[in-house]
């Protein structure tokens, strides 16, 4: 019996993808292992493996259908032994042969149109089975935090489940919505005479403009911006490589700087913090989202356990994954997750700018560029290379003075950039 190969959820908040690409064609042969697809995520374009061998008997799904649903079969593999059937197209529906009158009619009155045979009333989602209302973790999580109630919900899941789509219809139409043809016009895109091409949406710009919007109106940001004499750092940065050289290990400002965000986090452990609804979730251990432009988009790998580790592993661990998540393959675990972000666009020249929390964590660090500037040092002015260091912090999750104090232990540690070797 040929085994069925199903849109797997390669990340948790997966329901549905774009099949990208067949790496394969029908009457293939594959090993466990072998890549079989790219698969378009709501967070990235990854590749999609065969657990079994065989041939592959037909596809199901071709390139480029998008709104796959995960557990939908895209493609069937034959085992060994198996009679490969040939994959034949779908035939397209037969038209019916019109029956012949018996005599010529006169036109049918329009009003004598067909009425369209009833549709079956929906089977509300809010239907329970004993106590227990049918929907996804991911529903119940986000239902949760933002106050809404299942009951009375209709679900588009597999057997009426409520699932995430859900809650974002039901966030913009709560109850059968009026038209509102001001609306839509204003969100469908504009006609212009200057020459240009439209670009579809890939899954991961959808998802970005979606929690990002949702980030602005949902999460009340607060930012606090400070000024650090980089000069320490860069100094203590040229020591460390000139000694790591041998082992090939070359650490970058960027990582310098992860450090020594983790080591405030690890110092102020208020702000290494969740809000989850009516429960906050105080992390013991500081996981550093690191942003990273990719084509297309943008995706946070995570580096685990920021303060317990060396520079060098930091900059090792930072460098294979920002390579990986350019080439697209990352795994969910590796970019799932997170306590804290941190975005560096120093590289571009940028002096400071505020950047949006990436939920449901509560801080983001937003660091510019090294430039030099009159500063005072040791209560003398001169000239020093100063960064601005801007943080976005959820004030639902940490008040304004436990910002300020991550933000003055974050100074302290690039100017005496030894403590963090401690």
């Amino acid at each position: 019996m040929p085994i069925e190969l199903k849109m797997p959820a390669l990340s948790p908040t997966m329901e549905e993808g774009t099949v990208a690409k067949w790496l394969v064609k029908e009457g293939d042969t594959v090993a466990a292992g072998d890549v079989l697809a790219e698969i378009e995520t709501d967070k990235a374009t990854m590749e999609f493996e065969a657990v079994d061998e065989g041939t592959i008997a037909k596809i199901v799904v071709g390139d480029g259908t998008e709104g796959v649903k995960v557990g939908t079969v895209i493609a069937l593999i034959a085992g060994e032994g198996e009679e490969i059937q040939p994959a034949k197209p779908s035939p397209a529906p037969a038209a019916k042969p019109s029956p012949e009158p018996a005599a010529k009619a006169p036109a049918p009155e329009p009003a004598a149109k067909a009425a369209p045979a009833p549709r079956p009333d929906p089977v509300p989602q809010n239907s329970e089975e004993g106590d227990r209302i049918k929907a996804s973790p991911l529903a119940r999580r986000l239902a949760q935090q933002r106050g809404i109630d299942l009951a009375g919900m209709t679900g588009s899941g597999p057997g009426g489940r409520i699932v995430k789509a859900d809650l974002d219809r039901g966030k913009q139409a709560p109850q059968a919505p009026a038209p509102a043809p001001a609306t839509a016009a204003a969100s469908a895109p504009a006609e212009s005479a200057i020459p240009h091409e439209a670009i579809k949406l890939s899954n991961m710009r959808k998802t970005i403009a979606r929690r990002l919007a949702e980030s602005k109106q949902t999460v009340p940001h607060f930012y606090l911006t400070i000024d650090c004499n980089l000069d320490p750092l860069l100094k203590l940065r040229a020591e460390l490589n000139a000694g790591l050289e041998g082992r090939g290990v070359k650490l970058s400002v960027n990582d310098l700087l992860i450090k020594a965000l983790g080591a405030a986090l690890a110092v102020v452990p208020d702000a290494n913090v969740q809000f989850a609804g009516d429960t906050m979730l105080k992390f013991s251990r500081v996981d550093i989202s690191m942003a990273v432009a990719i084509p297309g988009g943008l995706i946070t790998p995570v580096i685990a356990d920021v303060a317990n580790r060396s520079l060098s592993s930091i900059a090792s661990s930072a460098k294979s994954l920002a390579e990986r998540a350019r080439e697209g393959k990352l795994q969910p675990d590796e970019y799932q997750g997170g306590t804290a972000s941190i975005s560096n666009l120093g590289m571009y020249g940028i002096k400071q700018f505020e950047a949006v929390i990436n939920p449901p964590q509560a801080m983001i660090l937003a660091v510019g560029a090294g430039e030099k500037r009159p500063h005072v040092v040791n209560d003398a002015l001169a000239v020093a290379t100063v960064m601005s260091a801007t943080g976005s912090f959820d004030h639902r999750a940490i008040d304004g003075a436990t910002g300020a104090e991550l933000m003055a232990a974050f100074k302290r540690l690039v100017e005496k950039p030894v403590a963090m070797l401690a």
